[in-house]
Order: structure tokens, then sequence, then C-alpha cells
């Protein structure tokens, strides 16, 4: 039996890890010590405080914020649950559907928003929508959304069904079940901590997004990710800080539950 390599071994590992950890994680670190700064400056320290968290609730800015969370929120919500409503559909064609013609051409459709540059997804969009008339808003990026969370539900949902032996379906056909029975009652309970994984990551990934929803939101229409960059654009301010340590905290929630549902997943199979 072969045995395991070990990376830590390897010249260097340590050292790239290191730097890794430093690049991606020490800059939002820094953002949210300062985040509790008492003073203005978010260069210089004068303290702790609850300030500029309490300015993202009731400050000049507040109902800025307060409508766009709404918004980013809401356009989430139905996202992430049609996402994983067409995701779990698709699941159930690709995995228990068994072989047909277009089969490998669906699935490389299913992963195409993975591979394309978000910033060509943005612009293919918004000339989608351009062409036929559609006037962009909060339809416009609900639709959006939904299409570019499909495969970020998909992948937690297929990779569950995919370790669901066919055997139990079969039982319960064979014990007079109908399809529907045999999926709402036996398949659909066995898959659910991937559809939940899969519903938070498409979720959360709808919450975050700025690129896509930049270009097809339209005028007066803000959800939070765009209306910090506005803000920012007028200069760095703590409050916007304070927000940002909210999100990303909520993000990080959110990723340990979906990561959570995963492993209960693996354990109940």
């Amino acid at each position: 039996m072969a045995s395991r390599t070990d990376m830590r071994r390897y010249a260097g590992f340590g050292l790239t890890t290191a730097l890794c950890l430093t690049i991606l994680y020490v800059p939002l670190a820094v953002i949210a010590v300062y985040s509790f700064n008492d003073s203005r400056s978010i260069t210089n320290w004068a303290g702790f405080s609850l300030r500029w968290y309490a300015d993202v609730f009731t400050g000049p800015e507040a109902p800025i914020f307060r409508a766009a969370a709404w918004n980013s929120i809401s356009i989430a919500a139905l996202a992430s649950t049609a996402a994983t409503l067409i995701a779990l559909s698709a699941a159930v064609a690709m995995i228990r559907g068994g072989r047909f013609r277009g089969r490998g051409a669906s699935y490389a459709l299913i992963s195409l928003p993975l591979m394309v540059p978000e910033i060509v997804t943005a612009v293919a969009t918004l000339v989608f929508f351009t062409a036929i008339g559609v006037r962009t808003g909060y339809g416009t990026i609900l639709v959006a959304h939904i299409t570019f969370c499909i495969p970020f539900a998909y992948l937690p949902i297929a990779a569950r069904m995919q370790g669901i032996e066919e055997t139990y379906e079969l039982a319960a056909r064979d014990l007079y079940a109908s399809r529907w029975q045999a999926f709402r009652l036996i398949l659909l309970p066995l898959m659910m901590p991937g559809v939940i994984s899969g519903w938070l990551l498409a979720f959360i990934i709808s919450l975050d997004d700025f690129i896509i929803t930049n270009f097809v939101k339209g005028a007066g229409m803000e959800t939070l990710p765009t209306a910090i960059f506005g803000s920012v654009k007028q200069g760095i301010k703590p409050n916007i800080m304070a927000i940002s340590t909210l999100m990303l905290m909520v993000s990080v929630v959110f990723v340990t539950l979906s990561y959570l549902a995963n492993r209960i997943g693996q354990k109940t199979r």
C-alpha cells in the first residue's frame, strides 16, 4: 500500500503557505481591527470603540445601507432558492437520468459560469438585457444572480447524490412507490445535507457579488457591495470598515454552515 506524501517535507512549502495566508488574511484582519478604532483615522489607533458599528445603523448613510442590505438579502434569498431548485432538478437528470445524448454538453453548460471570467459574464448579461429591451433594476439583478448561482448550488448537491446508492430508490419502487414518492420520501431526505449546503453557498455568493450586479443594477438601485463601492469612491471611512467586517462575519458563518452540512452528509452515508 502506497504511503501518503507529506507535503510539509518539501523545501519552501512552509514559507509559501505562510506567504499565501499573510496576503489573503492580514488585510482582512487589519480591516476588522480598525473597525473598532475610536478615531476617524483609518491608520492611527485611538482606543477601542463601537461607534462606527452604531454609525452603520444610525449615521447619515444608514438609510442607504439599510435599503441596500434589504435588496442584497432579498435577492440572495430568492436567487439561492431558485438556483437550488434548478440545480436539484439538473442533478437528478444528470445522475439519475441515465445516459442520454448531450449529457456531457449539459454538464459543461452547468459548469461554464465557474470558468468564464466574471467581467465577461457581466458584459454579456448587460448586452442581453439591452438587446431584448429589458429595463435594468431589481429583476435583472435577480435573473443574473440565479444564473450564476446554479453551478455553486449544483456541485454539493451532485456530490451528495453520487454518494447515495440507487438501490434505496429501487427498493421503494419494488414496494409500489411511484417515482415521485421514491424521490420525495427516500432520495430527497438523504440528499438534504447537500441541498442545504448548496443553498447556503449560493446565498453567500449572491450576497457578496459586485461585478455582475454593478453592470445590471440600473440607476438608483443598490445592493450592499455596490453601496460600499459608491461610498469608498468618496474616501475610505471607518464605517465602511465596520460594515465590511459585518459582511465578512456573515460570509464566514454561511461558509462554516455549508461545510458542516457537507460533513453531516458524509457521516450519514
